[in-house]
């Protein structure tokens, strides 16, 4: 069974959620091959050979160079044709959402999105995703031909468990089969990312903040802890719709999901949509005064208390073991 799994580049180089997809097809337990769909993509490609995989090839366009779904499209929809294989996997990323669906109705095949696992069932590769922002998962068998298309949640498959090949993997070049006049989108300049704009789906750590922390000015208090611990600082969504803390350190179905080793939740109570957005985290530690609050469902380690005196307790150890 040939596994294929599209790779998705940033600046010429590997997107770190295309390892994700590759541990996500894993799951499979077929051969997997990898295409890095672009132009000017040497070194996305000497990055994602070095990862335990059966080929990887450049497929080679000077209209992939920019993204548009057209090309993408067009590219990916002859090459899979060709290549004929069982299933073919992408990251569940903005650029995912806007041309996979276009890519399964051109190819007349079944789509599964945002999956959060994979198993093989009686039945077929059932494969779970969450539904009403995350509210239920729902188990899905996909129906019809091969190949089937499935995108893969960000955070959802953990991207330290990728294997890495004894030696690196040749990659072929391949020109890929693009009809630029059928492209009817012409890309702006890519946009900016401002300074403080962090990427917490790649962060190690994370200390997050909820209604508990009463305020921007305790902000300081959740600062000394993630400074302790090397982490990144995050809020549940009253936090950021508060403006205590930029929109672009929200944890949750309408924020970023993250999955870092740790996650320390200073009182987040644990509502639907922010559990969404960090169950994958290896290691889960909550605090809140509140017994009941719902994070401790998820958590691996709960302390009833008050964050104004466990987190100051917490820094001072911190600070005296270094």
């Amino acid at each position: 069974m040939a596994i294929l799994v599209v790779a998705e580049t940033r600046e010429h180089g590997l997107h770190p959620v295309s390892i994700e997809a590759i541990v996500a097809a894993s799951r499979f337990g077929g051969a997997l091959e990898v295409v890095v769909p672009g132009h000017d993509i040497e070194d996305a490609c000497r990055e994602v050979s070095a990862f335990d995989v059966t080929g990887v090839t450049a497929l080679l366009h000077p209209a992939l160079a920019e993204y548009t779904a057209d090309a993408f499209v067009g590219a990916l929809a002859a090459w899979i044709s060709q290549r004929s294989p069982e299933w073919v996997v992408f990251p569940h990323t903005y650029r995912g959402r806007d041309f996979v669906p276009a890519l399964a109705a051109r190819l007349s095949r079944g789509l599964v999105t945002d999956c959060t696992a994979i198993a093989a069932a009686a039945d077929g590769v059932r494969f779970t995703r969450p539904m009403f922002r995350g509210k239920l998962n729902a188990e899905v068998v996909l129906d019809g031909p091969p190949p089937g298309l499935v995108t893969c949640q960000v955070g959802a498959f953990r991207a330290d468990e990728a294997n890495k090949a004894a030696a690196a993997v040749a990659v072929t070049r391949v020109d890929a089969d693009v009809d630029s006049s059928k492209i009817r989108q012409h890309p702006e300049p890519a946009i900016r990312e401002a300074r403080q704009t962090v990427d917490l789906s790649q962060a190690d750590r994370i200390v997050a903040v909820g209604r508990g922390i009463k305020g921007p000015e305790h902000l300081e208090l959740a600062r000394a802890l993630a400074e302790g611990l090397g982490a990144e600082l995050a809020a549940s969504r009253p936090v950021c719709d508060a403006g205590w803390l930029p929109m672009d350190r929200q944890v949750g179905s309408s924020g970023q999901t993250v999955a870092p080793r740790l996650y320390v939740g200073l009182g987040i109570s644990g509502a639907i949509q922010h559990i969404v957005g960090m169950k994958g985290a290896r290691t889960i530690v909550a605090i809140n005064k509140d017994p009941d609050a719902p994070i401790f469902e998820v958590a691996d380690y709960g302390i009833v208390g008050d964050l104004f005196e466990v987190v100051p307790a917490m820094v001072a150890a911190l600070k005296a073991s270094r």
